[in-house]
């Protein structure tokens, strides 16, 4: 019985027959692909419009031991009118990037969904950016499988004691060469994702090297770049090197949308939409509702700002609906991706 259930049931809100009723009817998913939010899963087809890496909060820069540490009042006082203007903007779904040993919550995810309406997917894995400030001591000493076992214990049991999953994977590189750290946790988001179908989204921005490692070990895992997300891949100047690794299945995710680089994300767009590659793109802000605190880094931008540029460089509606909500639909469907 889902802790929803639970409270109406407590508070009166059923009557006994209403109760029997949605106990004893068929289940809406059966049947269904569904994704795993922090109020249950839905059908995969109900993620609408889709924003697929932002932070809802987090605490970024505090020590390890302080990130799961918030205000909540003041947390809940900041984010929930904001998600609700996000919802009033066409805003459906958000896939937030806070992970483990850096910030995430489930029980503050969950309320601030129930209070705004905005389905809100959480994640499992370690952060290995920020010079691996959030990944946590043990990982250095076990191996990637039992690293992997946690995860997919996420997945398969729920995080934290709760029924909630995650419904994806969230790594990330530091900048230059694959560390070993970065590399081992690597190989158990590809074993988590054998076991699960999870999609990896991997912070690897402007690094080369990183995303040659990253291709190297799926193609030697026998994944297929369909189940990666090039996180950050607006950062890199090289627009040909984003349009060829697409070109492979890999998805390129821009997401570091604000006022200043509008221009700049039309002109990779357009140049995607010329390659006919539009179908591997996803779109994000990196915004965070509560940045250890403080005011919003906002994640508005998308609808009220980029959206319009586009459809001004002749985009059309249908291409905006295969950007926002057809591709992140395709690119966290739970399956597993093998190579051809």
């Amino acid at each position: 019985m889902s802790n929803n259930i639970w409270h109406l049931l407590i508070i009166g809100r059923f009557t006994l027959p209403a109760l029997l009723f949605i106990f004893l009817r068929p289940n809406p998913i059966l049947g269904q692909e569904t994704i795993p939010t922090v109020n249950g899963s839905i059908p995969i087809e109900h993620l609408g419009f889709t924003l697929t890496h932002e932070h809802i909060m987090s605490n970024f820069g505090k020590d390890q031991s302080e990130t799961s540490l918030y205000n909540e009042d003041a947390l809940f006082e900041q984010v929930v009118p904001y998600l609700k203007k996000l919802k009033s903007l066409g805003v459906n779904s958000i896939f937030d990037c806070t992970t483990a040993y850096f910030g995430r919550r489930i029980d503050l995810l969950q309320h601030i969904s129930d209070s705004t309406g905005i389905q809100l997917i959480t994640n499992t894995g370690f952060y290995g950016a920020a010079n691996d400030r959030y990944i946590p001591p043990f990982a250095y000493e076990v191996s990637a499988k039992k690293i992997s076992e946690i995860w997919i214990a996420e997945f398969q049991k729920g995080i934290d004691g709760t029924e909630v999953k995650p419904g994806f994977i969230k790594l990330a590189f530091d900048e230059g060469a694959p560390s070993e750290i970065d590399t081992k946790l690597f190989v158990a988001g590809i074993l988590t994702h054998l076991k699960t179908g999870l999609t990896l989204a991997v912070h690897t921005g402007d690094n080369p090297e990183a995303v040659d490692q990253q291709l190297k070990l799926l193609k030697k895992h026998k994944v297929s770049p369909r189940a990666w997300v090039w996180v950050h891949a607006h950062k890199v100047g090289d627009i040909d090197r984003l349009l060829k690794t697409a070109e492979q299945g890999a998805w390129i995710s821009l997401d570091g949308a604000n006022t200043s680089n509008i221009v700049q994300f039309t002109e990779t767009l357009v140049r995607f939409k010329s390659q006919n590659l539009l179908h591997k793109i996803l779109l994000s802000h990196d915004g965070n509702g509560f940045p250890r605190g403080g005011e919003i880094r906002q994640f508005e931008i998308i609808p009220k700002a980029l959206i319009p540029a586009l459809l001004a460089h002749g985009f059309t509606k249908k291409e905006i609906d295969q950007i926002m909500v057809q591709n992140p639909k395709n690119a966290f469907r739970i399956t597993v991706k093998k190579t051809d």
